[in-house]
């Protein structure tokens, strides 16, 4: 399992300023925040361009106001758009805006998960909670651990009934060290943790690092994987992620 919440993601503003610094092309810029960029139209009451004056640029509604995360309301324009799309095909060298695009999320995943999360190093930055200072602070129930494909039988030699089995014995490790203080017990706790524990980390990354990451692991076979790769999807115009991405496989 892997839970994904409170993404925040900011830096379109600045990342666009900076992307047009190469060509002094800062006139060409169309984005900018929700109400000085559009307008309503007479006829059928949907958001526009101010310079659109039929119907045919309605479409704008869906387009602008889908990214509800999307800091201070801040709108990718059509031109600005296109630019990104360009610089981002041509490879990480020319979409060097990505990296100035920050993403900000709480993740919870098993430790399996992470192990592999954390062979990204670059452009990524992570606070967890501690098992090593924190792993004896509450009881281990089954819901610590990702335990989703695990057959359960009503053996209780097999799947749900070993990590029952664990469970138990964290537990009692748990209680020992508690009311002993002798670290042998925590010691149990540290070496029997399985890989299956779920952590929570609050994660800063950027597009870029997405971009890298989404090619590589949108058909992993872990689930945990497929879900990250759907968050991506669902990112601001995370079509500069994740078209791309999709090209490069």
């Amino acid at each position: 399992m892997i839970l994904i919440d409170k993404t925040e993601v900011t830096g379109f503003e600045q990342a666009i300023r900076g992307m047009r610094n190469p060509m002094n092309s800062w006139e060409k810029s169309d984005s900018n925040y929700h109400k000085s960029l559009t307008q309503k139209c007479d006829a059928c009451g949907k958001w526009q361009l101010p310079y659109n004056n039929s119907c045919d640029g309605c479409s704008v509604n869906d387009y602008y106001f889908s990214h509800d995360s999307m800091a201070q309301g801040f709108a990718v324009g059509v031109n600005d758009q296109k630019l990104m799309m360009k610089l981002a095909k041509s490879g990480p060298v020319h979409a060097k805006f990505r990296r100035m695009i920050v993403v900000y999320a709480d993740i919870t995943a098993p430790l399996y998960w992470w192990k592999e999360f954390d062979t990204y190093k670059v452009g990524t930055v992570a606070n967890s909670c501690s098992t090593m200072h924190k792993i004896h602070e509450k009881e281990f129930t089954l819901d610590d651990f990702s335990h989703e494909h695990l057959i359960d039988e009503g053996d209780n030699t097999w799947s749900y009934g070993f990590v029952d089995t664990v469970c138990n014995g964290l537990n009692s490790a748990r209680e020992k060290f508690l009311e002993t203080g002798d670290k042998k017990y925590w010691w149990q706790m540290i070496q029997l943790l399985p890989s299956s524990y779920n952590q929570k980390r609050t994660v800063m990354l950027n597009y870029e690092v997405l971009a890298g990451i989404y090619p590589m692991r949108r058909n992993h076979k872990l689930d945990e994987w497929h879900d990250f790769c759907r968050w991506i999807e669902k990112l601001p115009y995370s079509e500069i992620i994740y078209e791309v991405g999709a090209d490069n496989d």
